[in-house]
């Protein structure tokens, strides 16, 4: 009864976002929303930001068939795959650039922070920018054939007027500041949601969604790493979450795992006493907007890998992860769920520890 009152809360106070009329974006805003949404943008001219983050699904994939399965999207070029499901690209501003604090990871973006802001001073512009060269989404062969594509765009003059001068680097970073500020702006992070209401006494719950609220800020903690009103605290956790069976990375090699935070650490030459304890770690998502979907029956995906299909069981998983025995294969969630049982975990069994409300890996 419980996990069906918490997933409650989570489609009442973060799943639905009320719209009212067009939103008026600054010149930078627009300039970022042209960004955004342009397929050219792509080798093949095929794949635009939206392709992974749409907004009538909260702002992350939106192919049904695709999340029911691998949930990893596949970029500008046929059969190039990357190994994590697309995270929200709405509500993440507030997110700082990396840093390491009484041994917590704070800050960055993506899943495994390698967008830590540490050149731009924003993580979210330095996100934006990611895509368009990774032979795995846009495929762009390099900055000055992305710069000629937009200078030759629908928007050029827009382009001209907010990002001046001819020095490459200065253009492309302005690039990811434009697709930053139109992800901050109030078409992508509206906090128009029944929560943001209610926190303003112009809604009230019900009482379903009430026993949520107190059930998700007491008893189970989900607060914790889910801090309101952005429902993320910007750190990292192994949570023991299962390979998804249906990755293109798992199809490929059975026996690989995600390394998350702790790989990028390694590459980036942190010592090994520092990366080794991040293995697997990915960082904490957003729930706003969480269950937002086009229809019941639209399939979204949870967790860094979608290895769960429905809200309902990622929020299961999080009571009896320590409870439930574990499966005798790599079940997928559905069939995981009816044995109650849970596979191992993709990267290391994750534990709660005495440290207060964290949950870190082994």
């Amino acid at each position: 009864m419980r996990r069906k009152t918490l997933s409650a809360l989570v489609v009442g106070l973060c799943g639905v976002s009320v719209l009212s009329g067009a939103m008026a974006l600054t010149q930078q805003e627009q300039l970022g929303k042209e960004l955004f949404f342009d397929e050219n943008l792509s080798v093949r001219t095929n794949q635009s930001c939206a392709a992974c983050h749409a907004p009538n699904v909260g702002w992350t994939g939106p192919d049904t068939l695709i999340n029911a399965h691998g949930a990893v999207y596949e970029g500008s070029i046929p059969g190039a795959f990357g190994n994590r499901k697309p995270p929200s690209a709405a509500y993440a501003g507030d997110s700082p650039v990396l840093y390491l604090h009484d041994g917590l990871w704070t800050g960055g973006m993506f899943w495994d922070g390698r967008a830590t802001g540490w050149t731009l001073g924003d993580p979210l512009a330095e996100q934006a920018l990611g895509p368009f060269l990774n032979p795995k989404e846009q495929a762009v062969a390099d900055v000055a054939t992305l710069i000629t594509k937009v200078q030759v765009s629908a928007y050029k003059e827009l382009f001209a007027s907010e990002c001046p001068g001819s020095d490459m680097v200065e253009l492309y970073n302005c690039i990811g500041r434009a697709i930053a500020a139109y992800e901050r702006s109030a078409e992508v992070s509206a906090f128009t949601s029944k929560y943001d209401y209610f926190l303003k006494g112009e809604a009230r719950l019900t009482g379903q969604e009430m026993q949520g609220l107190l059930l998700f800020r007491g008893k189970g903690q989900c607060i914790a790493c889910h801090a309101e009103p952005l429902f993320t605290d910007f750190t990292y956790d192994n949570l023991g979450i299962p390979k998804n069976p249906e990755n293109p990375a798992t199809m490929e090699n059975p026996n690989w795992a995600d390394p998350g935070l702790g790989g990028f650490l390694n590459i980036i030459g942190q010592a090994e006493e520092t990366w080794l304890a991040e293995m697997g770690k990915q960082k904490v998502p957003t729930l706003r907007n969480v269950a937002l979907k086009p229809t019941n029956k639209f399939v979204k995906a949870y967790g860094h890998n979608g290895y769960f299909k429905s809200l309902e069981g990622i929020v299961r998983f999080y009571n009896t992860r320590d409870v439930w025995p574990t499966c005798p294969g790599n079940y997928p969630e559905a069939e995981a769920l009816k044995a109650k049982c849970w596979p191992l975990p993709e990267a290391g069994r994750a534990r709660i520890t005495h440290a207060p409300n964290r949950i870190l890996a082994r």
